[in-house]
């Protein structure tokens, strides 16, 4: 992991992973949680850069649900425990 908590190598990602960056983050992961997840590592895959605006137009889950999931900024914490990098599109 790099100095923000984020994963320096993908390949290295489980779903234990993801668990426990969740616990450090306090969320407790639902079924809910796990498709924004599994979206947000599928669109790193094929290279396509994230953003808030993105996510909210994927048809996966909307803007304020987005929020609603992961409250404390929500597209760094969820790419976060997603093993993804940090977003260019994060401060």
């Amino acid at each position: 992991m790099n100095e923000e908590g984020y994963l320096t190598n993908f390949s290295q990602w489980t779903k234990e992973v993801g668990e426990e960056i969740s616990k450090e983050v306090n969320i407790s992961l639902l079924p809910r949680h796990w498709e924004v997840i599994n979206y947000l590592q599928e669109e790193f895959k094929k290279e396509v850069p994230l953003s808030i605006r993105k996510i909210g137009k994927s048809g996966v889950v909307d803007i304020k649900e987005f929020y609603a999931l992961f409250p404390t900024a929500p597209l760094k914490t969820a790419t976060k425990i997603a093993g993804v990098p940090k977003p260019a599109s994060c401060i």
